[in-house]
């Protein structure tokens, strides 16, 4: 053990101040980096390169050369496509490291806060009452900084009275969707890609259909109030149920939200049960 601690010490010696700022410097950029990804859908992209490295690595390790060829060969390919399909996010974030100031590159997010789906359905319930149109997302694993950079940044703790007064007609924010995640409302007046899943009822108005289009590209839990009937409904997964009350929208969304968390009662339950149907044509 003292010959350890010895080589240790000496290996120590070694090591320069300037060692540890190059190496604080490279976690720094690191973990930023990380974070910036997770900021939009690339960041399921990066995984799934992961993936790739990992069985071209271990199908060189077993000398599998026409599985490790194809897999090279892939990987160099998808990495020049990557550029393209994603030069807007790239933009996007290189814009934002060269106009953002330091105190808001180190600034790290407080994800404490308390659940606030109460406010949520509390909002769409007197929502509802006036018909007044309304389109909420919740952000789960998915990062939406793509859908939020199409709307007004907001970044706001979640208020029942912000949220109704967002979807005030004829007011510059009312037109588009609201998103909600870490517990704050990040934006409003967002763009979302409609669905051209043509199963779907005809009675279904853009909202509805913007709601189940989000939902098939992302897993974000998507309210409607539509302002023809104050009718609510919840798009996830491509599918939409509707016809809901206040207290059975907030049954569902802490359903939904507990099933994330990596508690003993995952197993339990089973959120894709809710949502095993679609409106369909009449």
């Amino acid at each position: 053990m003292g010959q350890f601690f010895t080589t240790l010490f000496n290996n120590l010696r070694i090591l320069r101040i300037t060692d540890f700022i190059d190496i604080a410097i490279v976690a720094f950029v690191i973990y930023h980096g990380i974070k910036l990804i997770r900021e939009t859908r690339a960041s399921q992209l990066i995984k799934g390169i992961l993936v790739v490295v990992v069985f071209m690595y271990i199908s060189g390790v077993l000398q599998l050369n026409a599985i490790n060829f194809l897999l090279e060969s892939t990987l160099q390919i998808g990495l020049i496509a990557i550029l393209v399909i994603f030069q807007p996010e790239l933009r996007r974030t290189l814009e934002k490291v060269g106009t953002a100031s330091i105190r808001k590159i180190i600034k790290i997010n407080d994800d404490a806060e308390e659940n606030d789906i109460g406010e949520i359905c509390s909002a769409v319930s007197k929502l509802a009452s006036s018909k007044t149109g309304a389109l909420i997302l919740i952000e789960r694993s998915t990062k939406l900084g793509d859908i939020m950079a199409s709307g007004t940044a907001i970044d706001s703790r979640i208020s029942q009275s912000l949220l109704i007064n967002l979807f005030v007609p004829n007011t510059p924010l009312h037109d588009g969707a609201v998103v909600i995640g870490d517990n704050r409302i990040k934006a409003a007046a967002c763009l979302l890609p409609l669905t051209e899943n043509k199963g779907f009822s005809k009675e279904l108005g853009t909202r509805h259909r913007a709601a189940i289009g989000v939902s098939e590209v992302a897993d974000c839990i998507a309210i409607v109030v539509s302002e023809e009937t104050g009718t609510i409904s919840m798009a996830l997964n491509g599918s939409i149920k509707r016809d809901y009350t206040p207290s059975s929208l907030k049954r569902d969304i802490n359903a939904i939200l507990e099933s994330d968390k990596p508690s003993e009662n995952i197993g339990k339950i089973k959120k894709d049960k809710i949502f095993s149907w679609a409106v369909k044509k009449k």
